[in-house]
């Protein structure tokens, strides 16, 4: 199969890259680099540094599959410069939606967010409730999937909302909340809690991307799925890193009030099931940090990468 992946060079990108790779598939990656890229060259990998809301040169023909995972990510990346988050979450998305159906791509994949819910008091959140995002970066996903949603009839769109990932990948993240906290307990002996008390779902980087390639093989069952098998709160995942690694946990206060438990059962359904899990992506990080010679790379810190370049 030959299938595009916008972002690839990200921290899901990279990770399903190989995969994808070893199942003997031709991928074109498309992505700007912010953050490197730590894909290794292979025959059938072509990588095209370009911004995604500059494709009219890239041609889409010939390929079967896109999975789109290039955005501005999470919150605080996206409140740093809120109009290029418009422009590249929603207005770019737009135009490759367009482009594919245009070029022929039967299939359109597309990386949401499970935090698009918001605030939810329900036991389980399940993809037919409301959503009521609250921060720019929720608002750019909602309204990028009525995009895709009205091109539908056009083409097959799968529309996954993942909880927060985590686990490890080339081009690491130490600013998602399993994998930061590990990272501030190996660091510095201390993990600086917000709040606490608000629920997330978490979902391993290997089951996420198994999920991304689960997609590549249906040909029906079209639609929106959740992705999240874990509803921590957030000072529980505190004390599970406090389990394994010696260090004490420092309550702080928080504006942040998201908080809901994503449920995956139209996912569950399908077939899929999650083979990993917090303690593995704890395990994981804190083997490689103990190990890396350099373990605190600052591009593994997106808004401040972002920052410090000068890039949004």
């Amino acid at each position: 199969m030959k299938i595009i992946i916008l972002g690839g060079c990200g921290y899901v990108g990279s990770v399903l890259v190989k995969k994808l790779l070893s199942l003997g598939h031709i991928v074109l990656v498309v992505d700007t680099q912010w953050f490197g890229n730590y894909l290794r060259p292979a025959n059938n990998l072509n990588i095209i540094k370009s911004d995604i809301r500059n494709l009219k040169e890239i041609s889409f023909k010939g390929y079967e599959v896109i999975i789109h995972l290039a955005n501005i990510a999470n919150d605080p990346a996206s409140e740093l410069n809120p109009n290029l988050s418009w422009e590249i979450n929603v207005l770019a998305t737009y135009q490759i939606i367009n482009k594919s159906v245009n070029e022929g791509i039967k299939k359109f994949i597309y990386a949401s967010s499970g935090s698009v819910y918001g605030v939810k008091k329900e036991k389980k959140v399940t993809e037919k409730l409301s959503l009521v995002p609250l921060s720019v970066y929720n608002k750019t996903k909602m309204i990028a999937e009525r995009v895709i949603l009205s091109f539908k009839n056009q083409i097959k769109i799968f529309i996954i909302r993942p909880a927060t990932v985590c686990g490890l990948s080339p081009r690491m993240r130490l600013d998602l909340t399993v994998n930061m906290l590990t990272a501030q307990a190996l660091q510095k002996g201390v993990i600086n809690v917000f709040g606490g008390k608000q629920r997330r779902p978490n979902i391993h980087i290997e089951d996420l991307t198994n999920i991304l390639i689960m997609f590549t093989k249906k040909n029906n069952a079209t639609g929106i799925y959740n992705a999240g098998f874990e509803n921590y709160s957030v000072l529980k995942i505190a004390k599970i890193i406090q389990k394994k690694i010696n260090c004490i946990i420092k309550i702080k206060k928080t504006t942040d009030t998201r908080s809901y438990n994503l449920d995956s059962s139209k996912l569950i359904k399908l077939g899929f099931r999650p083979k990993y899990t917090i303690m593995d992506a704890i395990d994981e990080v804190k083997r490689y940090l103990i190990k890396s010679k350099n373990p605190y790379k600052k591009n593994w810190y997106s808004v401040l990468w972002l920052k410090k370049n000068k890039i949004i």
